[in-house]
């Protein structure tokens, strides 16, 4: 036959002097909510000098240790535990355990909330770091990219022109049929828009000209380099990250080899060798999907096209685009193989900044090209 359990009490004996207060009953959890109740009773009624009698304390469970820590307070409490006479040795060790886990027990302090202004400040200027650090970086990174380069040029056995070419094959070779077909399809909407418009002021002849500026200037060497952004650079980071995840990039350093020499300079050399290529590519397949639009909508033949293109288009146009070609090849694969030595390991960290070494190139493209095209306006060539 179970026991019945004597629910727990505290109560203010003032029949004697000093008063005393007497705790005794079952101090556990099923009794919380009328014990917690008496507790507010007892307040303002006693102080750390009141006596406590602990003679009649029946069980106790965590519950209702920490109950009489709240009463007593952790200091008083660890005094009676140690001197409290009557009392069970499990319920002085609960007491002991329980005063000294409240006694740690810090409540964190909520973080007062930012104005909405001062948190969009704050994303601003951890942003702008971000791009400082990130710049001063990719400057440092293309300084060892230099340095190695110009230290192998007198030394013909260290090139590694396999690798070269391979890496050649894989940028330039592989991307012409896409690079061809996306710019003649621009080539032909420009020369649709173009004719579409000059129509109305009957000077649809010039949709020659729009063509030609517009391709040998702006449009084969941007499309292209922002196509290598996505596909070159992606592939950079996603190949040398991989192998940073797999140490082997440590695995190189352990043999007494460079990184740079080994991975990048080769990657480097493919991309300027590729993309002038691939930029004069974009131009000839404009030009021609333009020259397509105007046979078909305007009635200019090919060879009235060609005799148009040769009498109104400077060569200067044409070399403009095409010296951008380099500077943009060696940025784009520059962030991409940077971005590359920043994975930290994980596959996450591979996707995270593959997709960051697109952006990068993408911006970067866009930001010179957009300088490029404000410094020839001014010196006017």
């Amino acid at each position: 036959m179970t026991t019945p359990t004597l629910a727990g009490s505290a109560l203010m004996d003032s029949s004697i002097s000093p008063p005393k207060l007497r705790i005794s009953g079952d101090w556990t959890l099923v009794h919380y909510h009328h014990l917690k109740a008496q507790l507010k009773q007892l307040t303002d009624r006693y102080d750390n000098r009141t006596p406590v009698d602990l003679t009649n304390l029946g069980a106790l469970d965590t519950a209702g240790a920490s109950l009489l820590v709240e009463l007593f307070g952790c200091e008083r409490v660890s005094q009676l535990a140690g001197t409290a006479p009557g009392l069970s040795s499990s319920s002085r060790a609960l007491m002991q355990n329980i005063q000294v886990a409240l006694s740690d027990f810090c409540e964190p302090l909520k973080e007062p909330e930012q104005a909405v202004g001062m948190q969009l400040l704050l994303r601003i200027g951890r942003a702008v770091d971000t791009v400082w650090q990130d710049t001063l970086q990719l400057l440092g990174f293309i300084g060892l990219i230099l340095e190695t380069i110009m230290l192998n040029l007198p030394r013909p056995k260290r090139w590694r022109v396999t690798s070269v070419i391979s890496h050649i094959e894989q940028t330039g070779l592989d991307a012409a049929p896409i690079v061809a077909l996306l710019t003649f399809l621009v080539g032909a909407v420009v020369a649709f828009l173009g004719a579409t418009v000059l129509k109305t002021f009957g000077a649809s002849i010039f949709t020659v000209d729009l063509l030609g500026f517009s391709f040998l200037r702006e449009f084969g060497v941007l499309l292209t380099a922002i196509l290598m952004a996505g596909r070159t650079a992606s592939a950079y980071t996603a190949q040398i990250g991989s192998m940073k995840a797999n140490e082997e990039i440590d695995a190189i350093r352990t043999l007494g080899l460079s990184p740079i020499e080994l991975l990048v300079v080769p990657r480097i050399l493919a991309l300027l060798i590729s993309l002038p290529i691939l930029t004069f590519v974009a131009m000839v397949s404009g030009i021609i999907g333009g020259a397509v639009v105007c046979a078909v909508s305007l009635d200019i033949s090919p060879a009235l096209f060609l005799s148009l293109l040769q009498t109104d288009i400077g060569v200067q146009h044409f070399l403009v685009g095409i010296l951008k070609a380099p500077v943009f090849a060696f940025l784009i694969a520059s962030i991409g193989c940077l971005e590359g030595f920043k994975v930290s390991g994980s596959a996450e960290s591979v996707g995270a900044h593959t997709t960051s070494s697109v952006v990068q190139s993408i911006f970067v493209v866009i930001v010179l090209d957009a300088v490029a095209a404000l410094f020839c306006m001014e010196m006017g060539w």
